[in-house]
């Protein structure tokens, strides 16, 4: 169970690390005018709320993982919160 929670929390360092630079160019891209859009996840993506940054759910994911390792491995909580990981990967991936 830590070998899980230990690769799930360096997922999270380095999309941490991510998403504040994708986060910086989306501020950018706004002040220019663009980047009018609601959310960066669709309301189906299993997140429980929508934000136009990346940061807020980094944190729930975050928020989870820490979850997990107090409460114990739940297998449900588990898979929905390496999806919710692996969508901001793919996000950040082809924001670059």
């Amino acid at each position: 169970m830590d070998s899980i929670i230990e690769q799930l929390n360096a997922n999270l360092k380095i999309v941490y690390r991510q998403s504040l630079d994708a986060d910086k160019k989306l501020d950018e891209l706004q002040q220019q005018g663009h980047g009018r859009f609601k959310a960066l996840f669709p309301a189906d993506a299993g997140f429980s709320f929508e934000a136009k940054r990346f940061k807020p759910y980094v944190l729930d994911v975050a928020a989870d993982v820490e979850s997990l390792s107090t409460n114990g491995l739940d297998e449900e909580k588990l898979k929905a919160t390496v999806i919710k990981l692996q969508q901001i990967l793919q996000l950040l991936a082809t924001f670059k």
